[in-house]
């Protein structure tokens, strides 16, 4: 059985995904935002491996998360699923980075660079990365904000981070997942995908060792793969991107 870590497991995908491992028999780390948010998780938290707490707006926090996890040890595989859509404004983190891009993009990046090395990594993304335009003005210091075109690049951003890693580190599966429009608080009771079906695909790609799911560097939608957009596959853009990450975190991605 594997041990899992679920960034964003309080509620929605992140918690969905962590039911259905635990209901499995593997183990689970949960990750909530705050001591307060980390009670809400409920009787999962009591089967859990541990639970680890940190903002991921905060690089600090960031960091901290990294070394909570790897005190409980190695995971097998890792799920980056948190992440926030900021309407209304650019925002500001401690660092003075925009918070969409500090928790979806950042924060991930971070994480991978931080924690031991999993067998697995999974990135959430979405359709919307195809609307993202690649600029490599990623902290919008240069751009009025659009908070749509910014949830897009970041979402972009994950499928480039998976593909770089894949190619970086052969020995890591390392994808990137659509789970479609889902039920969640972002997505909204309305939409169409229920929370059991746009997880399956990121527990799937943990911890199962069908072969179809032992591949890395690929782009998947409810248990398919599909063609992410083009820059997504494009070493030079993934190694500007990488380039960009370290600069704005002081954190050096390591090679194998």
């Amino acid at each position: 059985m594997a041990i899992v870590l679920i960034t964003g497991s309080s509620e929605g995908l992140g918690r969905a995904a962590a039911q259905s491992l635990l209901d499995d028999g593997h183990q689970v780390v949960l990750h909530a935002r705050s001591a307060d948010r980390a009670k809400t998780i409920g009787e999962i938290a009591s089967r859990a491996a541990g639970v680890v707490v940190g903002d991921l707006r905060s690089a600090g926090e960031v960091r901290s998360i990294a070394d909570q996890v790897n005190s409980i040890g190695r995971m097998d595989a890792v799920i980056h699923n948190a992440g926030v859509y900021t309407e209304r404004s650019r925002g500001s983190t401690p660092e003075g980075h925009a918070s969409t891009l500090a928790v979806n993009t950042l924060a991930p990046y971070m994480l991978s660079a931080l924690i031991e090395r999993p067998d697995r990594l999974v990135y959430l993304s979405s359709g919307l990365h195809r609307g993202g335009e690649g600029s490599l003005d990623l902290d919008w210091t240069r751009r009025p904000w659009d908070a749509g075109r910014a949830y897009a690049e970041s979402k972009l951003h994950a499928v480039a981070l998976a593909f770089a890693l894949a190619r970086r580190w052969p020995q890591v599966l390392s994808n990137a997942v659509d789970p479609g429009w889902a039920r969640t608080r972002m997505g909204g009771r309305s939409a169409p995908v229920d929370l059991d079906t746009g997880q399956r695909t990121l527990t799937w790609l943990a911890v199962s060792n069908e072969p179809a799911a032992m591949v890395r560097g690929r782009y998947w939608h409810h248990l398919r793969q599909e063609q992410p957009a083009s820059e997504a596959a494009d070493p030079k853009f993934q190694d500007q991107l990488i380039a960009k990450f370290g600069e704005l975190t002081g954190v050096a991605l390591l090679d194998a």
